[in-house]
């Protein structure tokens, strides 16, 4: 790892270390933005597994709801991603030798392509593909399973 790199992770440590308030002001953005993202998302996969019972009014209706909810969805992820790095700088030795970290960090992967998916067959959707509903379905499943295995994965990552 370059020297510059480490320098900057042993400072931020330091810092992190010794503030009750920032180590708190960096849980809370990677706890609030799991509730606020997630908790959207897993709300919209369970409108889109009931939606996919509905007439072409209620479709319609939720794919509109569907595209709101993904913006809130996309910036949750991204408050995630700079406080799970700022998390991820502060015990670095800790976290990279963490088994149960990789796998949380696969899992995140498989979410943010899944959610890409979501996002093709619900513009699909929209236009009218009869298959994609079918699609819309399985990828709510998968982001259902994915958020709350992510979750697990990151509320044992400190105990493991």
């Amino acid at each position: 790892m370059p020297t510059a790199l480490v320098h900057l992770m042993d400072a931020w440590s330091s810092i992190y270390g010794n503030s009750a308030s920032l180590r708190t002001l960096v849980g809370f953005a990677h706890v609030g933005a799991l509730v606020t993202g997630g908790g959207a998302a897993i709300v919209a996969d369970r409108a889109t597994l009931v939606a996919g019972r509905a007439d072409a009014a209620g479709r319609a209706r939720h794919l509109a709801e569907f595209q709101r909810t993904h913006r809130l969805v996309v910036l949750s992820l991204g408050v995630l991603l700079i406080s799970g790095v700022l998390l991820l700088a502060a015990d670095f030795e800790t976290y990279v030798g963490s088994r149960v970290f990789w796998t949380k960090m696969a899992l995140i992967g498989a979410l943010f392509v899944n959610g890409a998916l979501l996002v093709r067959a619900g513009h699909a959707a929209d236009h009218g593909s009869p298959v994609a509903w079918s699609r819309l379905r399985r990828g709510a499943i998968a982001s259902l399973a994915l958020w709350t295995l992510t979750t697990l994965l990151g509320a044992a990552l400190p105990n493991i």
